[in-house]
């Protein structure tokens, strides 16, 4: 509103401590129903955010109704990926179970990101060579700075990369070649998908006419510091 940007960060649950120092987290009861033949799509997609399978029975017309005990952290950003896998026929229902024994970190996404190294505005060439890599959050002529995020890398790790360099021009090739270059249509994110997309050391930045992902810390020697003290406190 008014012009102003903020920041938010991934959505977490508030865990409670035990009285013996142990640590527990709230877990729901999902049912979800869906058409029989995508039954293990969500099966295998809800383990994976730690859920577990506690019943299953056919329902009519050729469908399936699962029940699940899972953490409520491994239900943020589920709906949408549930809608994809059942081909939009998939139902799902929670509700509050307790707490239960918490199940340590969890990585959100199975890849890296893509992270701006430099200020400037992204260039057709760059990009080009750039979604050989992965998937793009943006297109050509937009304005970027060090520290966001323009895609999803196609490893588990993240890159860091500059879209905004140009085609050196040449006696033999011309900077008008540009014009024959073809980009892939960028991802666009909703809301929603940006808030369950982002791990915990990114952040969303909200304005009033776009969405943008960027890394907590924004200079690259300073998250390469972070990251190595973490690694050094992390236990063994």
């Amino acid at each position: 509103r008014e012009g102003y940007e903020l920041c938010v960060s991934r959505p977490r649950v508030i865990p409670r401590e035990t009285e013996d120092g142990g640590l527990q987290e709230p877990y729901e009861t999902l049912v979800v129903t869906c058409d029989q033949e995508y039954t293990g799509a969500v099966i295998e997609k809800l383990a994976a955010r730690m859920g577990e399978l506690t019943a299953m029975e056919g329902a009519a017309e050729g469908r399936a109704r699962m029940e699940f005990r899972i953490p409520t952290r491994g239900l943020i950003g589920y709906r949408g990926e549930l809608l994809t896998d059942t081909r939009g026929t998939g139902v799902m229902a929670s509700v509050f179970a307790g707490y239960g024994p918490h199940l340590g970190p969890r990585k959100t996404r199975a890849r890296g990101v893509i992270v701006v190294l430099e200020p400037g505005e992204t260039i057709t060439y760059s990009l080009h060579r750039l979604q050989e890599r992965g998937a793009l959050f943006v297109g050509p002529q937009v304005p970027v700075y060090a520290g966001m995020i323009i895609g999803e890398h196609s490893r588990d790790t993240d890159i860091i990369v500059n879209p905004c360099i140009t085609k050196k021009l040449t006696n033999v090739r011309a900077s008008g070649a540009d014009e024959k270059l073809f980009l892939t249509p960028p991802r666009d994110l909703s809301l929603e998908q940006a808030l369950a997309y982002i791990e915990d050391d990114e952040l969303l930045e909200v304005t009033p006419q776009s969405l943008r992902l960027r890394k907590r810390l924004l200079d690259h020697n300073l998250r390469k510091r972070a990251e190595k003290a973490a690694a050094a406190t992390a236990p063994r």
